[in-house]
């Protein structure tokens, strides 16, 4: 168990953190024909807007209500009453999340109320569902942002119905890519299971060339699907961060859940095939049985070149516990954590301790890693060090394909490792593999864990 640890200095030097109306807006992003809109300064949402194109190379839908000096002082209520009217008008969504910003936060807007008054003015506004998310972005972080949008989407818009047994809600965290959702759907189909996936980025941010450009998400969880999730036997969450939403699904509809740490991993992919072979009454298919033996061989191969690295990760708390996890598992040592929010996640991480901080936290304890893990922002940091970086997380702006990358599943698991391995191997001189002693963690988990 990791003690968490929250750094006292005065400001933030180098973000690792991006805001919570940022998570907020990407949770929207997996909505089909939906607008995600910042209530704030056109600042607030501009920057947001830039990471997510960069990181994505992507079209993204994203809206403000554009406070500015005045409205800041007298209140904003006619700059959401004219945003929500030209989007209305221009895009014709099904869906607007609204997510507050830090700006309306401090000044004590009343988003929730002005939304009410705006439905009754504009009976025009009646196709189209409103969420409200309050994601001031002095306080938590991006996954805490995403967290909260889940669940008012969940809140305001499922309900109660009949249950149809063969009928399961996903609900992914904020740290899996389309690909990764992809391949969780792949696995869930394959048990003859009709996932509803909430949100669905893969749908929508898998880089696809769409037939027609619309201003609105193209792809992703369909009104109607968010509207029947009420009617599912049972939720799967992957990430801590999904839990609230699960337990709005359960206060709703009675329905229950389970949460997954993480599916990067042997273990918890063992686990998950049992679930879902207890949920449809299958058997495991062969083909994870030898994807399992793959990534059992792929994990002896790599071990040679992971064991007693010392690593330095910053990252959102399930996404730190979901590579720090497998590397531990690898042989690795975790040295160095850095998050950026609290989370029941911290308590899981094989480490000492988790810092709550910044880059700048991580540069300064990182110097006798042998690599540094985390986004792009983290480049300077490694080039002032002489470390080499692996690029994970939100935003990855100096790679291409991110939304292709998997890391879950016991395919994800092993291009992982491979990826691992081969950056290390590229740092050190080629031993023998008698020169390198299997790490105990990684001889447990091969002789104990099976399916």
């Amino acid at each position: 168990m990791a003690i968490v640890v929250k750094s006292e200095k005065a400001c933030t030097v180098n973000p690792l953190k991006t805001s919570q109306p940022l998570g907020a807006s990407y949770a929207a992003m997996g909505l089909d024909a939906c607008v995600p809109m910042m209530h704030g300064s056109q600042g607030c949402t501009s920057f947001g807007l830039v990471l997510l194109v960069r990181h994505f190379k992507e079209a993204i839908p994203l809206q403000t209500s554009a406070m500015d000096e005045v409205s800041a002082v007298l209140g904003g209520y006619d700059n959401v009453e004219t945003a929500l009217l030209n989007i209305r008008k221009r895009e014709a969504p099904r869906i607007v999340v609204v997510c507050s910003t830090g700006l309306t936060e401090t000044t004590g807007e009343d988003l929730g109320g002005y939304l009410k008054m705006i439905r009754r003015r504009n009976p025009e506004l009646i196709d189209t569902e409103i969420v409200y998310v309050s994601t001031p972005d002095y306080a938590g972080a991006f996954e805490d942002g995403y967290s909260k949008a889940v669940s008012a989407i969940v809140m305001a818009l499922v309900k109660p119905l009949p249950t149809i047994h063969r009928q399961i809600n996903v609900l992914p965290g904020s740290h899996l890519s389309p690909r990764d959702i992809e391949e969780l759907r792949a696995i869930v189909d394959t048990f003859g299971l009709d996932p509803i996936i909430l949100p669905d980025i893969s749908g929508s941010l898998d880089g696809h060339l769409a037939s027609e450009w619309r201003g609105t998400t193209q792809g992703g969880t369909t009104l109607d699907q968010i509207h029947a999730a009420g009617a599912s036997s049972f939720t799967i969450g992957i990430g801590e961060q999904t839990r609230a939403g699960a337990r709005a699904l359960q206060a709703i509809a009675g329905t229950p859940f389970e949460i997954f740490e993480r599916l990067t991993g042997l273990e918890p992919n063992d686990r998950l095939l049992r679930l879902l072979a207890q949920l449809s009454g299958r058997a495991i298919p062969g083909k994870y049985r030898r994807q399992r033996n793959q990534l059992l061989d792929a994990m002896l191969d790599s071990h040679f070149y992971t064991g007693g690295i010392k690593v330095a990760i910053g990252a959102e708390p399930d996404l730190l516990l979901s590579i720090g996890s497998l590397l531990h598992e690898m042989g690795a040592e975790l040295s160095v954590c850095v998050s950026t929010t609290a989370s029941a996640a911290h308590a899981l991480l094989p480490a000492s301790e988790v810092v709550l901080g910044d880059l700048e936290d991580m540069e300064r304890a990182g110097g006798n890693c042998d690599v540094l893990i985390t986004h792009s922002h983290g480049r300077q940091m490694a080039a002032r060090l002489g470390k080499p970086l692996m690029r994970i997380g939100f935003p990855v702006f100096d790679r291409v394909g991110n939304a292709h990358r998997c890391q879950i599943g016991y395919r994800g698991t092993m291009e992982l490792i491979f990826e691992f391995a081969n950056l290390m191997l590229e740092q050190i001189k080629y031993r023998a593999p008698s020169d390198w002693p299997l790490p105990a963690s990684l001889h447990r988990i091969v002789a104990s864990s099976r399916i």
